[in-house]
Protein backbone atom coordinates (compact mmCIF):
# COMPACT_ATOMS: atom_id res chain seq x y z
CA UNK A 1 0.00 0.00 0.00
CA UNK A 2 1.17 3.68 -0.87
CA UNK A 3 1.25 5.91 1.76
CA UNK A 4 1.17 9.22 1.95
CA UNK A 5 1.40 12.08 4.50
CA UNK A 6 -0.38 15.24 3.81
CA UNK A 7 0.53 18.28 5.34
CA UNK A 8 -2.04 21.28 5.93
CA UNK A 9 -2.30 24.84 7.81
CA UNK A 10 -5.79 25.50 7.04
CA UNK A 11 -8.91 24.06 6.42
CA UNK A 12 -7.72 21.06 4.38
CA UNK A 13 -10.87 21.21 1.46
CA UNK A 14 -7.58 19.75 -0.34
CA UNK A 15 -7.19 17.15 2.36
CA UNK A 16 -10.94 16.29 1.55
CA UNK A 17 -10.58 15.85 -1.79
CA UNK A 18 -7.79 13.84 -1.39
CA UNK A 19 -9.57 11.31 1.52
CA UNK A 20 -13.10 11.30 -0.97
CA UNK A 21 -10.75 10.71 -4.18
CA UNK A 22 -9.35 7.23 -1.95
CA UNK A 23 -13.17 6.09 -0.57
CA UNK A 24 -14.04 6.83 -4.41
CA UNK A 25 -11.59 4.78 -6.09
CA UNK A 26 -9.72 7.86 -7.91
CA UNK A 27 -7.02 7.00 -6.09
CA UNK A 28 -6.26 3.80 -5.42
CA UNK A 29 -3.51 1.20 -4.00
CA UNK A 30 -2.84 4.39 -1.44
CA UNK A 31 -4.10 5.40 2.28
CA UNK A 32 -2.94 8.38 3.98
CA UNK A 33 -0.65 7.58 6.26
CA UNK A 34 -0.78 11.06 8.51
CA UNK A 35 -1.63 14.48 8.33
CA UNK A 36 0.52 17.13 9.79
CA UNK A 37 -0.32 20.66 10.85
CA UNK A 38 1.66 23.58 11.65
CA UNK A 39 -1.77 25.29 13.26
CA UNK A 40 -3.43 23.17 16.44
CA UNK A 41 -6.64 25.25 15.25
CA UNK A 42 -6.49 24.04 11.70
CA UNK A 43 -9.68 22.76 10.85
CA UNK A 44 -7.95 19.88 8.21
CA UNK A 45 -6.40 18.19 11.57
CA UNK A 46 -10.74 17.80 12.53
CA UNK A 47 -11.26 16.22 9.07
CA UNK A 48 -7.88 14.04 9.51
CA UNK A 49 -9.41 12.62 12.75
CA UNK A 50 -13.60 12.22 11.59
CA UNK A 51 -11.86 9.80 8.60
CA UNK A 52 -9.98 8.19 11.44
CA UNK A 53 -6.54 9.19 10.05
CA UNK A 54 -3.63 9.77 12.51
CA UNK A 55 -3.16 14.03 12.92
CA UNK A 56 -0.18 15.53 14.43
CA UNK A 57 0.42 19.41 14.80
CA UNK A 58 4.40 20.50 15.12
CA UNK A 59 3.94 24.24 16.18
CA UNK A 60 6.30 26.70 16.01
CA UNK A 61 4.24 28.89 19.09
CA UNK A 62 5.58 25.66 20.87
CA UNK A 63 9.03 25.26 18.81
CA UNK A 64 10.01 28.64 18.30
CA UNK A 65 13.51 27.58 17.59
CA UNK A 66 13.63 27.17 13.98
CA UNK A 67 16.30 24.51 13.59
CA UNK A 68 14.66 22.23 16.35
CA UNK A 69 11.12 23.07 14.87
CA UNK A 70 12.60 21.45 11.72
CA UNK A 71 13.74 18.36 13.19
CA UNK A 72 10.55 17.43 15.04
CA UNK A 73 8.39 18.23 11.38
CA UNK A 74 11.25 15.70 9.80
CA UNK A 75 10.80 13.47 12.14
CA UNK A 76 6.71 13.88 12.27
CA UNK A 77 7.16 12.80 8.66
CA UNK A 78 9.53 10.20 9.09
CA UNK A 79 7.91 8.85 11.70
CA UNK A 80 4.51 8.09 9.46
CA UNK A 81 6.71 6.16 6.92
CA UNK A 82 5.44 7.30 4.28
CA UNK A 83 6.48 7.34 0.52
CA UNK A 84 4.94 10.45 -0.76
CA UNK A 85 4.66 13.91 1.11
CA UNK A 86 1.57 16.12 -0.18
CA UNK A 87 2.18 19.63 0.56
CA UNK A 88 -1.74 21.04 0.61
CA UNK A 89 -1.98 24.34 1.78
CA UNK A 90 1.09 24.18 3.81
CA UNK A 91 2.66 27.68 4.96
CA UNK A 92 5.43 26.87 6.46
CA UNK A 93 8.54 27.21 4.68
CA UNK A 94 10.02 23.31 3.93
CA UNK A 95 13.13 22.36 5.07
CA UNK A 96 16.36 22.30 2.93
CA UNK A 97 17.67 18.86 4.65
CA UNK A 98 13.74 17.91 4.51
CA UNK A 99 13.79 18.39 0.21
CA UNK A 100 16.97 16.57 0.04
CA UNK A 101 15.96 13.37 2.26
CA UNK A 102 12.38 13.25 0.36
CA UNK A 103 13.96 14.19 -3.00
CA UNK A 104 11.02 13.83 -5.58
CA UNK A 105 8.76 12.91 -3.30
CA UNK A 106 7.26 15.72 -2.25
CA UNK A 107 4.36 17.22 -4.39
CA UNK A 108 2.53 21.08 -3.76
CA UNK A 109 -0.41 22.10 -5.43
CA UNK A 110 -0.61 25.94 -6.37
CA UNK A 111 -3.33 28.07 -7.19
CA UNK A 112 -2.08 29.15 -10.46
CA UNK A 113 -0.46 28.73 -13.38
CA UNK A 114 3.13 28.36 -12.90
CA UNK A 115 4.99 30.71 -13.41
CA UNK A 116 2.58 33.34 -13.35
CA UNK A 117 1.81 34.64 -9.78
CA UNK A 118 3.95 32.22 -7.55
CA UNK A 119 7.23 32.47 -5.97
CA UNK A 120 7.47 34.19 -2.47
CA UNK A 121 4.59 36.30 -1.38
CA UNK A 122 1.83 34.26 -4.15
CA UNK A 123 -0.11 32.33 -1.67
CA UNK A 124 -3.64 31.84 -0.85
CA UNK A 125 -5.83 35.27 -1.66
CA UNK A 126 -2.75 36.81 -2.63
CA UNK A 127 -2.91 34.60 -5.64
CA UNK A 128 -5.87 35.50 -6.96
CA UNK A 129 -5.50 38.87 -6.44
CA UNK A 130 -2.88 39.09 -8.34
CA UNK A 131 -4.40 37.54 -10.81
CA UNK A 132 -7.30 40.00 -10.90
CA UNK A 133 -5.16 43.14 -10.48
CA UNK A 134 -2.99 41.97 -13.76
CA UNK A 135 -6.17 41.28 -15.97
CA UNK A 136 -5.81 37.80 -16.79
CA UNK A 137 -8.28 35.87 -18.84
CA UNK A 138 -7.21 32.05 -17.80
CA UNK A 139 -5.96 31.27 -14.03
CA UNK A 140 -6.41 27.67 -12.84
CA UNK A 141 -3.42 25.37 -10.72
CA UNK A 142 -0.54 23.11 -10.71
CA UNK A 143 0.79 20.65 -8.96
CA UNK A 144 4.72 20.21 -9.12
CA UNK A 145 7.53 18.54 -7.32
CA UNK A 146 9.13 20.76 -4.56
CA UNK A 147 12.98 21.78 -4.84
CA UNK A 148 14.92 24.48 -2.92
CA UNK A 149 13.09 27.23 -4.75
CA UNK A 150 9.71 28.62 -4.27
CA UNK A 151 7.11 27.12 -6.64
CA UNK A 152 9.96 26.50 -9.16
CA UNK A 153 10.24 22.63 -8.98
CA UNK A 154 9.14 20.09 -11.65
CA UNK A 155 5.42 20.58 -13.19
CA UNK A 156 3.41 17.82 -12.82
CA UNK A 157 -0.42 18.35 -13.89
CA UNK A 158 -1.72 22.03 -14.72
CA UNK A 159 -5.63 22.94 -15.61
CA UNK A 160 -6.75 25.80 -16.79
CA UNK A 161 -9.92 28.10 -15.20
CA UNK A 162 -11.90 30.62 -17.14
CA UNK A 163 -11.54 33.74 -15.07
CA UNK A 164 -15.17 36.00 -15.55
CA UNK A 165 -15.38 39.85 -15.24
CA UNK A 166 -17.27 39.93 -12.20
CA UNK A 167 -15.17 37.49 -10.10
CA UNK A 168 -13.71 38.47 -6.63
CA UNK A 169 -10.39 36.90 -5.24
CA UNK A 170 -13.27 34.52 -3.19
CA UNK A 171 -14.90 33.56 -5.88
CA UNK A 172 -12.22 32.49 -8.59
CA UNK A 173 -10.42 31.15 -5.38
CA UNK A 174 -13.62 28.37 -4.79
CA UNK A 175 -13.68 28.20 -8.89
CA UNK A 176 -10.45 26.78 -9.29
CA UNK A 177 -9.99 24.86 -6.35
CA UNK A 178 -13.65 22.79 -7.31
CA UNK A 179 -12.46 22.71 -11.47
CA UNK A 180 -8.39 22.44 -11.15
CA UNK A 181 -7.17 21.70 -7.29
CA UNK A 182 -9.53 19.00 -6.22
CA UNK A 183 -9.25 17.55 -9.73
CA UNK A 184 -5.73 17.72 -10.32
CA UNK A 185 -4.16 16.68 -7.15
CA UNK A 186 -5.78 13.15 -6.56
CA UNK A 187 -4.88 12.76 -9.98
CA UNK A 188 -1.02 13.45 -9.05
CA UNK A 189 -0.97 11.24 -6.35
CA UNK A 190 -2.73 8.43 -8.08
CA UNK A 191 -0.21 8.50 -11.09
CA UNK A 192 3.07 8.94 -8.35
CA UNK A 193 1.06 5.78 -6.75
CA UNK A 194 1.27 4.16 -9.64
CA UNK A 195 4.66 5.09 -11.22
CA UNK A 196 3.18 6.55 -13.82
CA UNK A 197 5.53 9.72 -13.67
CA UNK A 198 9.73 10.14 -13.32
CA UNK A 199 11.75 13.42 -13.22
CA UNK A 200 14.29 13.13 -16.15
CA UNK A 201 16.73 16.49 -16.48
CA UNK A 202 14.57 18.42 -14.13
CA UNK A 203 11.52 17.27 -15.76
CA UNK A 204 8.59 15.21 -15.47
CA UNK A 205 8.12 12.82 -17.92
CA UNK A 206 4.53 10.69 -17.70
CA UNK A 207 5.40 6.58 -17.94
Amino acid sequence: MFRIAVMVSGGGTNLQAIIDAISSGKITDTEIGVVISNNADAYALTRAKNAGIPAVCVSRKEIPDRAAYNQMLIKAVDDANVDLVVLAGFLVVIPEEMIRKYRNRIINIHPSLIPSFCGTGYYGLKVHEGALARGVKVSGATVHFVDEGTDTGPIILQKAVEVKDDDTPEVLQRRIMEEAEWVLLPQAIDLIAHQKVEVVDGKVKRI
